[in-house]
């Protein structure tokens, strides 16, 4: 094949690529662009405006800790484990990634809500946590929990065998494979993941909207004061957009380094 022929094709495929790379660019372009840097200080100004920010760091953080500490010893079980329960158990916490957030928050309120399937064990004094502070974290860690566990399980399963044998072979434990072989080496990955889990926490809406409100003070997070701001300043409503953007983008790329260190590793041990 001539090499023009072979470039023609080049540009034709990136001609055709760009079509969506486009699509998908220039609305977040607009945004930048529409936002005046003198209306985006005014928007941040507002009182407002930090307390929701602080709650939303706040709950997003408390969200994180909670998926780290529990999503990562079930990834490194699943890791393990073969056969048709660990696959389905697999599937099943991967779930939340597809279903909208509407349903996921109809779900939730049906499972902890004041009448859900375990209100009696729950709430025997007829409360509830629906529309609180900790329904918001609640929201946050049932749909960024698979974006940690996706990470940490494909992580853990590219752990070599061979090192795992080996500290066995000297008496190591299982949490002490698990502590001091398994953890250290999927590091990378675990922060990769930790970062994805944190922006999905951060710019939840649906399910944190069903599930806990939106109840300035109290349940309000950045995502619910953009919504309820476009129906009153766009300014303000654009203002937490960039915020929100920016705060993606830097956890976007603090993912991307961290999952191309242990790409750099794979490499290495190869």
């Amino acid at each position: 094949m001539s090499r023009h022929k072979l470039r023609s094709e080049r540009l034709a495929l990136a001609g055709f690529g760009s079509v969506l790379a486009l699509f998908l660019f220039m609305p977040l372009v607009s945004l930048v662009i529409a936002t005046r840097p003198r209306s985006f200080v005014v928007a941040l100004g507002q009182p407002f405006v930090w307390g929701v920010l602080e709650l939303s760091l706040l709950t997003t953080l408390a969200s994180l800790a909670i998926v780290v500490v529990f999503g990562t010893p079930l990834a490194w079980t699943l890791a393990r484990r073969g056969g048709a329960a660990a696959r389905a158990v697999e599937t099943l916490v991967e779930l939340p990634i597809v279903i909208p957030p509407a349903v996921a928050g109809v779900a939730l309120l049906l499972a902890f809500g004041r009448r859900g399937l375990f209100a009696g064990i729950l709430y025997p004094e007829g409360s509830s946590l629906a529309f609180s502070v900790l329904s918001v974290v609640m929201a946050q860690v049932f749909v960024s929990a698979p974006f940690y566990l996706q990470a940490a399980i494909s992580a853990f399963r590219r752990v070599d065998e061979r090192l795992i044998v080996v500290s066995r072979s000297f008496g190591a434990g299982p949490l002490r494979v698990f502590r001091r072989i398994a953890v250290p080496l999927a590091a990378p990955a675990l922060v990769g993941g930790a970062a994805m889990s944190f922006a999905r926490s951060l710019g939840e809406f649906g399910a944190t909207l069903m599930f806990a409100g939106n109840l300035r003070g109290v349940t309000q997070t950045l995502p619910l004061a953009v919504y309820t701001a476009l129906e009153s300043d766009l300014g303000v409503a654009q203002a937490l957009s960039v915020l929100l953007m920016v705060v993606a983008l830097a956890l976007l790329l603090v993912a991307r380094a961290a999952l191309g260190r242990t790409g750099e590793r794979r490499g290495g041990r190869e």
